[in-house]
């Protein structure tokens, strides 16, 4: 299948020697839309990553490529389709807004921008029907600012904005992370409803494994840059694999009395991180050994629907990196491979 978009070894090193993403490499096919969440702790570079894939970031080394071709060889023609190709949903459903402005022009903007009306009244007919898919009603909405709006209300818009567009992509960087609990739902249910219904494949940004459990097909688990787990979503969350991520699923509050919260101790170095040639999650982990300090584990094939990189499965099948993306295949697929 043909891909939409591939990191090739992405790697990218800030000012100051900051590794935020490390070696990366997966792809996501252009005939098999799906939900991939990208998770892990705050610094762990998911953002940094889907940054990446939208080309506000170049990478210090490897290659994002997007229909076959390298974003930094992008015409200027091939930059402003991208714009519109891509879109994205960010955390503050606050910043995508100016407050010098009404609502409305959120939406009227790209509408003009990339000439998807030929008129006035068809304008605001797709407005309208934009708006009425994610649950709200125009003639509440339109004509204000965005301070008189809720947060779910404008998150909401922005996801509608998105709908307007039918990109081929969409990132969702923490999208429900600054609204009521009560509205979470509802904004989930749009993004499910845009990768259902419009077939548009979804990188969804996140720390938070229970929406992830919920919403996606698919899940990557990063730590300080790398992936240290990646898979079909149910395998990952319900039978955890890494140690990191089994410290993750740990610590999540289920609505249980019965299911202790955090069984396992979370071992936290002292000081600064030393320098490691090993495994990144070495001074953390509760079953490390001298293999895991003197080198970095390989991303072993644990079963068919899943990779960790870890020591604990030194025997297994070694999936080449670049092959990661072969797992976000439809699921009977991956599993008979």
């Amino acid at each position: 299948m043909a891909k939409l978009f591939e990191l090739r070894s992405v790697t990218k090193i800030f000012r100051g020697g900051t590794l935020a993403v490390d070696d990366v490499s997966f792809s996501v096919e252009a005939e098999a839309p799906g939900i991939i969440a990208i998770a892990g702790e705050s610094g762990s570079g998911k953002s940094t990553l889907g940054l990446l894939v939208m080309g506000f970031l170049e990478p210090t080394e490897g290659e994002v490529i997007y229909n076959g071709k390298n974003l930094k060889d992008l015409s200027r023609e091939e930059q402003f389709a991208l714009r519109k190709e891509v879109q994205a949903v960010f955390q503050d459903p606050f910043a995508a807004y100016n407050p010098f402005y009404k609502v409305d022009h959120i939406l009227d903007v790209p509408i003009k921008r990339f000439k998807l009306a030929n008129s006035k009244d068809e304008a605001r007919g797709m407005v309208e029907e934009a708006m009425e898919r994610v649950g709200l009603r125009p003639n509440e909405i339109l004509g204000r600012f965005p301070h008189q709006l809720s947060g779910g209300q404008r998150q909401r818009l922005v996801v509608a904005r998105a709908l307007l567009l039918q990109p081929k992509l969409l990132i969702a960087d923490e999208p429900v992370s600054m609204v009521d609990a009560s509205l979470r739902a509802t904004i989930l249910k749009s993004l499910n409803r845009l990768n259902r219904e419009f077939g548009i494949p979804i990188l969804y940004i996140t720390h938070d494994l229970t929406t992830a459990y919920h919403i996606s097909d698919y899940i990557i688990i990063l730590y300080k840059g790398s992936i240290m787990e990646a898979g079909d979503v149910e395998t990952v969350i319900k039978n955890p694999q890494h140690p990191y991520t089994q410290l993750l699923i740990d610590s999540i509050p289920w609505p249980d009395l019965g299911h202790k919260w955090g069984q396992q101790e979370l071992i936290i170095p002292d000081g600064a991180d030393p320098e490691i040639k090993g495994c990144k999650f070495a001074p953390r982990c509760p079953h490390v050994k001298q293999v895991c300090w003197d080198s970095p584990p390989p991303l072993y094939k644990v079963d068919g629907a899943r990779v960790a990189s870890c020591h604990l499965y030194e025997g297994h099948q070694v999936m080449p990196k670049e092959q990661v993306g072969e797992l976000f295949a439809p699921l009977t697929e991956a599993v008979a491979a």
